[in-house]
């Protein structure tokens, strides 16, 4: 057989008009021609080629056409790419995928991951369950240097009711232990008598027992005695340590005493003046509370804070104090 015989004649003349090419080429667009019959849909809009057009120039515009899509066609290639693509993805029941577009370099790709935030490390004493009211007054009390002589009244009944309560208990009940000890002033709670000492009562039950009432309003006499005699009771107290706080450096509860050498000299001092209820472990108890001893543990977040803080207070506190101090001794030589 000849090679002329083999040759096929061409389809289509080529003066008859073609389909302008979309962006995913001829076959799909001639696929999607044929659907379109079969479903009745309508046909869409061809480009007319005039016949005056050489077949040449019809080759290039057709070379032309299907790298850029057309400049008559540009405009609107974005719109039917996506007409097309979703019909054809609806017709086979194929969830569509969007595509991953890679960022430019003016985009910047920034991945959010939630942040989840650690609770800060406390003392093992202070525990997920503990009360609220307790972890704050660990947070921002316990621990924090005091020079104010009716706080540390306050701080000084509070160590001497734990024999009785807890410090959870206590400080539920902060707000009447102030209401009922006259927010706690020495020299008033030093003319307490005996009747009103008695009715001191919450719902019929005294606070305290009796013995520890009792010694309440002696150590309130005894604090104006020691502010006559030092300047302020604060001054008295800070003075056992050298008017600076003692940081101890435990890692672990069980290494935190309940007493100390110093303890007990503060402790013995006080009873000699006349304090009652103040032996070593009530005093050490009061030397924490009060910040005179810094019995953070070294992996709680308050170790350092209340460190730093006493760097920036203990200076002018000093100054002050020994100026007291000074005063009194003069006033002792003139005696």
């Amino acid at each position: 057989m000849s090679v002329a015989t083999k040759l096929k004649p061409s389809p289509k003349p080529v003066s008859e008009p073609r389909a302008i090419l979309g962006p995913t080429g001829n076959r799909v667009r001639v696929s999607d021609e044929s659907k379109r019959k079969t479903e009745g849909l309508k046909k869409p809009q061809r480009r007319k080629i005039p016949v005056s057009e050489s077949p040449n120039s019809v080759v290039q515009n057709n070379v032309s056409v299907d790298s850029s899509c057309s400049s008559d066609s540009s405009s609107s290639s974005a719109s039917v790419k996506t007409v097309s693509s979703r019909k054809t993805v609806k017709r086979s029941g194929v969830k569509p995928v969007k595509a991953k577009v890679a960022p430019t370099a003016d985009e910047v790709v920034v991945e959010i991951s939630p942040v989840l935030s650690e609770p800060s490390k406390r003392c093992d004493w202070i525990t997920p369950f503990s009360d609220p009211l307790y972890t704050s007054f660990h947070d921002e009390e316990w621990g924090v240097p005091v020079y104010d002589d009716r706080k540390l009244f306050e701080l000084l009944v509070f160590s001497q009711a734990l024999a009785e309560l807890s410090w959870p208990t206590i400080l539920n009940k902060r707000d009447i232990f102030r209401k009922l000890f006259d927010n706690f002033e020495p020299s008033s709670v030093a003319q307490f008598t005996e009747k009103k000492l008695l009715s001191l009562k919450v719902n019929g039950t005294l606070l305290l027992s009796e013995p520890k009432l009792r010694a309440l309003v002696d150590n309130a006499k005894q604090m104006l005695k020691v502010q006559q005699q030092f300047g302020s009771f604060s001054s008295y107290c800070w003075g056992f340590v050298n008017h600076k706080p003692i940081t101890n450096g435990f890692r672990h509860s069980r290494q935190v005493p309940v007493k100390t050498p110093k303890a007990e000299v503060m402790s013995k001092d006080m009873m000699q003046r006349g304090f009652r209820c103040v032996g070593p472990t009530v005093v050490y108890s009061f030397m924490q509370v009060a910040g005179i001893v810094n019995d953070h543990l070294v992996t709680c977040f308050r170790y350092q804070e209340c460190n730093a803080n006493v760097k920036k207070d203990i200076k002018p506190k000093i100054d002050e104090i020994g100026k007291l101090t000074k005063v009194v001794e003069n006033t002792r030589l003139s005696r």
